[in-house]
């Protein structure tokens, strides 16, 4: 027993090692990635944040989505949906549907977390110093309703070197779609 809790924590462990790792210090991730313009949908409308309650969001998500997009949380390594998703198509946001990557712009880290090496559209994950656990980290939201997305690092592929170290409870995954953001 002792030694399949050991192995446990060594995976988790590691796990963790493998999202941070690699994090170099720098503040050019650390900019926010908006502006002070209006946030813009794919399709040029102007769209409205989402600002709802701790309970209604408790409603609208599940417990684990819950713990990750409005507490901050971490979904395990090689447990999420998404790490290994390879079809066509764009991640949108978990919470409110805001359309965050494309599937043109995810690769493989072997972190266990889906990686992209860039959003969508500029403005729509916000960049903000985490300096939780000790470390310093460059956290990502989501420009809509302020969901935690995942952290981001610069030891990804070029053209942008960054690493878009997302949750996949975070996300939604819509096949090949064009999406716009809902509501």
């Amino acid at each position: 027993m002792k030694k399949i809790q050991l192995i446990t924590l060594a995976v988790a462990l590691f796990s963790f090692i493998a999202c941070n790792n690699a994090q170099k210090s720098s503040t050019t991730t650390a900019k926010s990635t908006t502006t002070k313009t209006d946030l813009v949908g794919l399709d040029g409308k102007v769209l409205q944040p989402i600002q709802k309650s701790e309970a209604d969001w408790k409603k609208e998500l599940s417990p684990e989505a819950f713990q990750v997009l409005r507490k901050d949380g971490t979904e395990r390594a090689f447990t999420g949906k998404y790490w290994d998703n390879h079809e066509k198509g764009i991640y949108v946001c978990g919470g409110c549907g805001l359309p965050l990557f494309s599937s043109d712009t995810k690769f493989d880290s072997g972190t266990g977390w889906p990686s992209f090496w860039k959003p969508i559209r500029e403005g729509h994950v916000i960049n903000k110093a985490d300096n939780a656990y000790g470390m310093t980290r460059v956290e990502n939201e989501c420009a809509r309703c302020g969901g935690h997305l995942g952290h981001v690092f610069e030891d990804g592929p070029e053209p942008t070197g960054l690493r878009y170290c997302m949750n996949s409870v975070s996300l939604k995954f819509v096949k090949d779609a064009k999406m716009v953001a809902k509501k």
